[in-house]
């Protein structure tokens, strides 16, 4: 999940691409064994259990074998195979790297399942034995290690066994599947690309669109959901700051974009703490100042490096110009010519905020716990990672559209975080390593259950 840190390239620990902000620990209960379902979801559980040594296989080697946003060539082709084995109509390098695979079943609701498939710039330090020892360069040339640290290994393989599942159960639905690789979510372009490139067009509309993410603040096993806004609007925004340079001992020949940064920084953070309503939350986070080479030179400007953070483009607007707005107004106070005021670029990798329709989440969360356990399904806060599956139901806000989370921690991880004994790993972290089994067995076995309720023959 995209950007929940500004800079990943080191091999420390998130934005997207998904929980930015840990929420409060939920209680720690054991995983209860799934209700007793009736009917086709009966069936759903017991095939999973079947195939889960063949998911684990897949998944090591996802695992082991990332790459990078837009660079997913390999990844793709392999999961394209196994599609088509499953008989559905397969169309690769949509919006790049992307997959497409559309199978047919009569009339009925045209449901979008999606997966995302790119890795990150982390060194990975997990320790596990499958642990990824892959090396890439970064389109700025920077050569980097790579990894799986915000658990797409887990929503490939969750997908290809909610693919599996549905193609072998056509009795019990009706309608068309369009299922969906994606490139490129970890920088926000992936869900964009694939749309320009004729999602919407070039194979069937979808009514639903359905993504579950991995989740390293909840209990492995359990699900979390979030009606209305789930996840931020995320910008990247570049602020120059310009001055005039001189010799440090003679500070008054200049005017010091040091100095004017750093007020800059200071009357930033009263965008969100006097001008924002605290029932709107928002962040503006100043990730990287950048300034000078020498003790006793002034330089001639400063770069400031911002990730914005807001649910509503009413609130992303107002915040954008607020940035604007106190750059040049800082710069003024300094004395800084016109001709020299600060550049405020807002960058074009823009992740939109993600919105589940309430009532459509509701109803997809009585599903979930008329299925699981009642302790398995929890109310989860909103959060300020970024995730470019919003833009599926932005293009078409006729879709029901619904993103949930499947937790990804140990229990007993999650035991002694709750006791105050460690701390949890989070998302984008180097040393991330969620109990992929339980994501994996937990999500194929939702997201197949959600797809046959929506698609479930009259």
């Amino acid at each position: 999940m995209r950007r929940m840190m500004t800079a990943l390239m080191a091999a420390t620990a998130f934005s997207s691409t998904a929980l930015a902000k840990p929420q409060a620990t939920p209680p720690v209960t054991p995983v209860e064994a799934a209700a007793t379902p009736t009917g086709p979801a009966s069936m759903i559980a017991p095939k999973i259990a079947q195939d889960m040594e063949g998911l684990m296989t897949l998944y090591r080697d996802l695992h082991a074998h990332p790459e990078l946003s837009e660079q997913e060539v390999q990844t793709a082709a392999k999961l394209a195979k196994r599609l088509k084995a499953m008989k559905f109509d397969v169309t690769e390098k949509v919006g790049g790297t992307g997959v497409v695979a559309v199978m047919e079943n009569g009339s009925g609701p045209v449901v979008l399942i999606r997966a995302d498939m790119d890795g990150l710039p982390v060194v990975e330090q997990t320790g596990l034995e499958f642990a990824s020892k892959v090396k890439a360069k970064t389109p700025e040339g920077v050569e980097t290690g790579v990894m799986h640290a915000c658990g797409h290994d887990t929503h490939m393989t969750a997908f290809i066994e909610t693919a599996k599942l549905l193609s072998s159960m056509k009795k019990e639905w009706k309608g068309t599947l369009v299922l969906i690789l994606q490139p490129a979510e970890e920088v926000g372009r992936g869900a964009r690309l694939m749309l320009e490139d004729g999602l919407y067009t070039r194979f069937p509309r979808p009514t639903h669109a359905l993504a579950f993410h991995d989740a390293a603040n909840l209990e492995a096993g359990k699900i979390g959901y979030t009606p209305g806004y789930t996840l931020a609007n995320v910008d990247s925004v570049d602020i120059v700051v310009k001055g005039m340079g001189g010799h440090g001992a003679y500070p008054q020949t200049t005017k010091d974009p040091i100095v004017i940064a750093s007020r800059i920084v200071g009357t930033l953070q009263t965008l969100v703490s006097r001008e924002q309503d605290p029932q709107d939350p928002a962040v503006v986070t100043v990730g990287s100042f950048l300034a000078g080479a020498k003790h006793n030179i002034i330089p001639d400007e400063a770069k400031l490096l911002l990730t914005v953070r807001s649910y509503s483009d009413d609130t992303r607007a107002k915040l954008i110009k607020g940035i604007e707005r106190v750059a040049r107004g800082e710069a003024m106070a300094a004395g800084v010519p016109d001709d020299r005021m600060p550049v405020v670029t807002v960058k074009d990798e823009f992740t939109p905020s993600t919105y589940n329709p309430p009532a459509f989440a509701e109803q997809m969360a009585t599903v979930l716990r008329g299925h699981f356990p009642a302790d398995r399904v929890v109310l989860a806060q909103p959060a300020m990672g970024g995730e470019d599956f919003g833009r599926f139901y932005r293009a078409d806000k006729s879709i029901n559209s619904f993103i949930f989370w499947v937790g990804g921690v140990p229990a007993d991880a999650m035991a002694k975080a709750a006791a105050g004994q460690t701390s949890l790993p989070s998302l984008h972290s180097p040393f991330w390593a969620p109990d992929a089994e339980k994501v994996i067995s937990t999500a194929s076995e939702a997201m197949t259950l959600l797809a046959l309720d929506i698609m479930k023959r009259h």
